[in-house]
C-alpha cells in the first residue's frame, strides 16, 4: 500500500531531514521532487498543484519551531499537508437515535460492494450492534448467493427475495424486516453496472426514498486508479452521498485515488478495506495513513490490532514464561497464531515506526509463519512442552517428515528457539520486563539487527527515539500510553 509513493517522497525529503539551513533553492528542489512524486502516482493534477503550493509556502514562510531544525520542519509540514489532504480528522458512522441504522451501498460492480456489506456487518458488531443484511441486487443472482454466503461464515442474517422484485421493493421490505425482528444496524447492498447509467442511478433514489438511509456510503476501488476519482464524482452529481469506502488499498501501490478523491469530491473517507479477510476493514484515520507513508509508521492501528486480536491476560503470562525461561513451543505457537489473526506481516511490519526504510530491500516471507506452526504441530504434545526430548535425531526426522519439511529446517528452528529462550532468561534475570516473544526465526531475510527508531512518531506519540514526525511528539519506544476508545 503507497509503497511506490512513499519511497518517491522519502528520497525527496531524505535531502532536507538532516539539513542545518533550508535555502529557497533546497524549498524549490524537495517541493519540485514531491510534485513529481504525486503525478506519479496518479494523483489529481490540480490536487498536485495545490499540495505542492501549501507546502512551499508554508516552507518559506514565517513557521518556525525551536524543538525542530528545518530540515524536520519541512518533514512535519509535509505530513501535515498529506493528512489535510486525506481529510484531516477520521470521519465515523452516526448511528440513528430511533433503530435501526441504515447504511446503503452504492457503486459500480467490481468495486467489491457485496464484500464490504459483509466487512461492514463485522465491524458493526464489534461495536455492539446486530447487523442485518438486505440483498437488493436483484439483476445478478450471484450477488444474492455471495452476501448469502457472506452471513452465513459471519452468523449475520440475509434478506433476499431473488431476482423477481424491483430492488427498491427488497429495500423498503427488508429494512422493515430488520426493525421488526430487532435488529439494529440494516446494511443494503444496492445494485451496480458496469458503467454508469441513468437508469442505475434513478433506481438508487428509489432505493434511498423507500429506506431512508442514516449513511450512504460510495464503494470505490482504488486499484483502478483516476478512474474511481471520474466515478466518484459522477455519483455525487447525480445521487450524492455522506461518504466513501476504498477497496483494495492493499493492492494499490501509487495511491492516487486515496489522495484525490476527498479534495475532488469534498466527501470524507469513512473506512477503508486493506486485505481479503472479513475483519481487514476499520475507519480511515488521515493521519495515520500519512505517518505510513512517510515511514513513520502507525503505531495507534497496531495496538488496537493487538488489542482486538490478541488475549491481554495470555499474552501477558506468556510474557512471563518467557521472561522466566519457561516459553513453550505451545506458547510459541499460541502466539504465532494470535500474529496471523491481526494480518500480513509485511503490513504489520510497516506500522512499526521506523521500518519503512529498513524493509526496503528485505524480503518478509508470511508463508514462514505456516511453515514454522506446520513444524510446531508436527510435535507431540511432550516435545512441544519439553524441547529437550528433540536432541534425539529421529525424532525432528519424523517432525520433518509430518511438516513437509527438512530435518535441518526442524533442527535449526529448535536451536534458535533455544537461543532466544537463554537469551530472554538473561533479561529477565537482569530486570527486563513486559518483552513479548519475537516473529520466528527466518521471518525477515536480510534485516538490519539493532535498528535505529523511527523518525518521529505518528499519530499517537509513535514508538522509536527518532525526532521529526508531526505535531504528535515521538516516544521512546517500550513506553505505555493511556488513550481513550470510543
Amino acid at each position: 500500500m503507497f509503497e511506490t509513493l512513499g519511497e518517491r517522497l522519502n528520497t525527496a525529503l531524505d535531502g532536507v531531514r538532516s539539513s542545518g539551513n533550508l535555502t529557497e533553492d533546497q524549498v524549490k528542489k524537495v517541493t519540485r521532487e514531491i510534485r513529481m512524486a504525486l503525478l506519479e502516482a496518479a494523483v489529481n493534477y490540480a490536487v498536485v498543484k495545490e499540495f505542492v503550493g501549501n507546502v512551499r509556502e508554508r516552507a518559506t514562510g514565517a513557521e518556525v519551531s525551536k524543538a525542530l531544525s528545518p530540515g524536520q520542519q519541512i518533514v512535519k509540514i509535509v505530513d501535515e499537508e498529506l493528512t489535510n489532504l486525506m481529510g484531516g480528522q477520521a470521519s465515523k458512522l452516526t448511528y440513528a437515535s430511533n433503530p435501526p441504522t441504515v447504511v446503503m451501498l452504492e457503486g459500480l460492480n467490481g468495486h467489491g460492494k457485496t464484500t464490504t456489506a459483509g466487512k461492514l456487518a463485522l465491524f458493526a458488531r464489534k461495536q455492539g450492534k446486530h447487523p442485518y443484511l438486505v440483498a437488493c441486487d436483484t439483476y445478478r443472482p450471484a450477488a444474492i448467493e455471495q452476501l448469502e454466503q457472506i452471513g452465513k461464515e459471519l452468523g449475520v442474517p440475509v434478506y433476499s427475495e431473488g431476482t423477481d422484485p424491483k430492488p427498491d421493493e427488497v429495500a423498503g421490505r427488508g429494512v422493515k424486516a430488520a426493525k421488526d425482528e430487532g435488529y439494529d444496524f440494516a446494511i443494503v447492498d444496492t445494485a451496480g453496472r458496469q458503467v454508469m447509467d441513468e437508469e442505475m442511478m434513478e433506481e438508487l433514489k428509489r432505493v434511498r426514498a423507500v429506506t431512508k438511509p442514516t449513511s450512504v456510503l460510495l464503494v470505490l476501488d482504488v486499484v483502478t486508479g483516476q478512474n474511481s476519482v471520474e466515478v466518484a464524482q459522477e455519483f455525487q452529481g447525480y445521487t450524492d452521498f455522506d461518504g466513501m469506502v476504498l477497496t483494495k488499498l492493499d493492492g494499490d501501490a501509487r495511491g492516487g485515488a486515496a489522495l484525490s478523491v476527498v479534495q475532488v469530491t469534498g466527501r470524507p473517507v469513512k473506512f477503508a478495506s486493506e486485505g481479503e479477510k472479513m475483519s481487514e476493514f476499520d475507519y480511515f484515520y488521515p493521519d495515520r495513513m500519512a505517518g505510513r507513508i512517510l515511514g513513520m509508521g502507525d503505531v495507534l492501528t497496531l495496538i488496537e490490532k493487538a488489542e482486538t486480536e490478541m488475549d491481554q491476560d495470555e499474552a501477558e503470562e506468556q510474557s512471563k514464561k518467557l521472561m522466566a525461561g519457561k516459553f513453550t513451543f505451545e506458547d510459541f505457537l499460541s502466539q504465532m497464531q494470535m500474529i496471523k489473526k491481526m494480518g500480513p506481516l509485511s503490513g504489520l511490519m510497516s506500522m512499526i515506526p521506523g521500518m519503512g526504510k529498513q524493509l526496503k530491500d528485505v524480503q518478509i516471507d508470511d508463508n514462514m509463519l505456516g511453515r514454522v506452526e506446520a513444524m510446531i504441530t508436527s510435535m507431540t504434545t511432550a516435545e512441544r512442552r519439553n524441547p529437550k526430548l528433540l536432541q534425539n535425531p529421529s525424532r525432528t526426522r519424523r517432525i520433518a517428515r509430518g511438516s513437509g519439511s527438512t530435518q535441518q529446517d526442524v533442527q535449526k528452528l529448535i536451536k534458535q528457539f533455544s537461543e532466544m529462550q537463554k537469551m530472554m532468561k538473561q533479561m529477565g534475570g537482569k530486570g527486563g520486563k513486559g518483552a513479548q516473544a519475537g516473529l520466528p526465526p527466518g521471518m525477515m531475510k536480510g534485516l538490519p539487527q539493532g535498528g535505529q527508531g523511527g523518525q518521529g512518531g505518528n499519530s499517537g506519540n509513535g514508538g522509536g527515539s527518532g525526532k521529526g514526525g508531526n505535531n504528535r511528539k515521538g516516544g521512546k519506544g517500550g513506553k505505555k500510553r493511556q488513550r481513550s476508545r470510543k
